[in-house]
C-alpha cells in the first residue's frame, strides 16, 4: 500500500511539474500554471499498439460467466465518452476513438474477440455511470471512474488502472485564487455524482459549491464568470487545459485523497477477475506503459511512464 501511494504521488507531481514548466508562474509558489500547447495523439502508434494486443484463449473466456456472455453476444457494450481529449476522444476524420480509456476498452475488445472493432459505445457522464450498469445497458464502464465505497455498494470495479488527485481550475491569467485556502467564500463548480462535492465539503467547507451535470457545463460556468473556480480530478482538468491552450490554468497544488480509477462492472460480477487478469497482462508485457506514453506522456511532455497501480 505504501509503495502504491508513493507511485501515485510521483505521477501526480510529474504532471504538475510538466504544467508548471510551461507557465510564467510556478504553481507551488502560489501562482497559476499556464497550459502547454495542445498535442494530437499519434494515430498510427495508437492503432498499431491496439492491433498488437493480447487475445484470451478459449479456456479463460469459458471460465468467466461475464466474458462468456459478452463473447456470445458478439460485441462488448462499453459505457464511456467521446469528448475526453486525453482519455477517449472521437476523431471525426476517421470516426475512431483514441485515448487512454479508449485504448483500454479496445484492447479488452481484442482480448475477448481477437478483433478490437467489436465494441459499441454508450455515452455516459458522472451521473449515469452506475445506472447503465445496473440496467444491463452496458457490460463495462471506462470513464475515468473513481473507485469509492458508496459506488461499490451498487457496482463492482476491476483495477485500479490509474491514479489521480483533485485540483483547482481557474481562467488563464486569473490571480484571485492561488490555492485551496482561497476557495473560502468563492463560487466553486464541481460535477454532480463525482467525488468533488464530498471532497470540497472536507477540504474547502467555506466554499459556495455549485454542482453541474457535466464537465462542459462546469467549464462554461467558469468561462462566463458564474463561478470562480472548478474542482475535479486533476487528470480531467489536465485534459481540458491541454485541449484548450491559453483558456484555463491550474491554481496551486493538487489535494485530497488519491483517486483510483477503475473499470465499472455489474455488481458481484465474475468479470472483475477476468478484467483484472487482462489488465495484469497489459502491465506485464509493457502494453500499459506504451499506451500511457502514446495517450498521455507524449502529449504532456513527460518522457517516462509511471509504474502502473497495483491491480486488485
Amino acid at each position: 500500500m505504501k509503495k502504491k501511494k508513493i507511485l501515485a504521488l510521483l505521477l501526480t507531481l510529474a504532471l504538475v511539474f510538466a504544467l508548471a514548466a510551461c507557465g510564467a508562474q510556478n504553481a507551488s509558489n502560489g501562482g497559476t500554471a499556464a497550459a502547454p500547447e495542445a498535442a494530437a495523439i499519434d494515430k498510427a502508434a495508437f492503432d498499431s499498439l491496439i492491433a498488437s494486443g493480447p487475445v484470451a484463449d478459449e479456456a479463460a473466456i469459458a471460465a468467466s460467466e461475464w466474458a462468456s456472455a459478452v463473447k456470445a453476444a458478439g460485441v462488448l457494450r462499453v459505457g464511456g465518452t467521446r469528448t475526453s481529449f486525453l482519455f477517449s476522444q472521437l476523431d471525426e476524420t476517421d470516426n475512431s476513438l483514441r485515448g487512454f480509456d479508449a485504448g483500454l476498452y479496445q484492447l479488452l475488445t481484442r482480448y475477448l474477440f481477437g478483433d478490437e472493432s467489436k465494441f459499441e459505445l454508450t455515452q455516459v457522464d458522472s451521473s449515469t455511470r452506475e445506472s447503465v450498469l445496473q440496467s444491463g445497458q452496458v457490460d463495462a464502464v471506462f470513464a475515468t471512474y473513481s473507485i469509492t465505497p458508496s459506488r461499490q455498494e451498487l457496482i463492482s470495479f476491476a483495477g485500479p488502472y490509474y491514479t489521480s488527485k483533485q485540483a483547482i481550475l481557474v481562467k488563464a491569467g486569473s490571480d484571485a485564487i492561488k490555492g485551496l485556502a482561497d476557495l473560502a467564500g468563492r463560487n466553486v463548480a464541481t460535477q454532480a455524482g463525482s467525488t468533488g462535492p464530498s471532497i470540497l465539503e472536507e477540504y474547502a467547507p467555506e466554499a459556495v459549491v455549485q454542482e453541474f451535470e457535466t464537465d462542459a457545463e462546469a467549464r462554461t460556468a467558469l468561462e462566463q464568470g458564474r463561478v470562480d473556480a472548478y474542482v475535479t480530478d486533476y487528470t480531467l482538468l489536465l485534459n481540458s487545459i491541454v485541449k484548450n491552450p491559453g483558456v484555463y490554468a491550474i491554481a496551486g497544488d493538487t489535494f485530497g485523497p488519491e483517486d483510483h480509477y477503475g473499470i465499472g462492472l455489474p455488481l458481484d460480477s465474475d468479470g472483475v477477475a477476468f478484467v483484472n487478469g487482462f489488465l495484469q497482462k497489459l502491465v506485464d508485457d509493457g502494453t500499459w506503459a506504451k499506451l500511457w506514453k502514446i495517450a498521455l506522456g507524449d502529449r504532456t511532455g513527460i518522457d517516462t511512464a509511471p509504474e502502473a497501480p497495483v491491480i486488485g
